[in-house]
């Protein structure tokens, strides 16, 4: 009879923990709405706050800048890291900042011989 209570309980929880788990979503684009339904622990009033920010100071560079909206802390972001995206091409919000290109234009492999080479 404990077994039976046991594995109903476990198959009870692998269905449910699920449903709330976070739903990948790019804070830069993503209207308050959707932003509350896909982040684990966000309600309307923190989404909506998360977009203020975001229309005041640009889009987000980083997922730690999210601390910096109120109501904002180190455990949501802990728990919703992997679901949140910065990018426009949906990438992942750890991926580092693209590579910048040097001044002076092209690079020395590009570059065309000056007609003294």
């Amino acid at each position: 009879m404990l077994k039976k209570l046991a594995t109903i309980a476990g198959l009870t929880l692998a269905l449910v923990l699920p449903a709330f788990a976070a739903t990948p979503v790019n804070i830069n684009t993503a209207d308050a709405e959707t932003i509350a339904q896909s982040l684990d622990g966000i309600g309307s009033a923190k989404a909506k706050a998360i977009v203020a920010y975001r229309d005041e100071h640009g889009p987000f560079k980083s997922v730690d800048e999210l601390s910096q909206v109120k109501g904002v802390g180190p455990a949501m972001l802990e728990r919703n890291h992997d679901a949140i995206l910065l990018g426009s091409e949906g990438s992942k919000a750890n991926a580092g900042p693209a590579a910048k290109p040097k001044r002076g234009g092209k690079s020395a492999a590009t570059r065309e011989p000056d007609a003294q080479d």
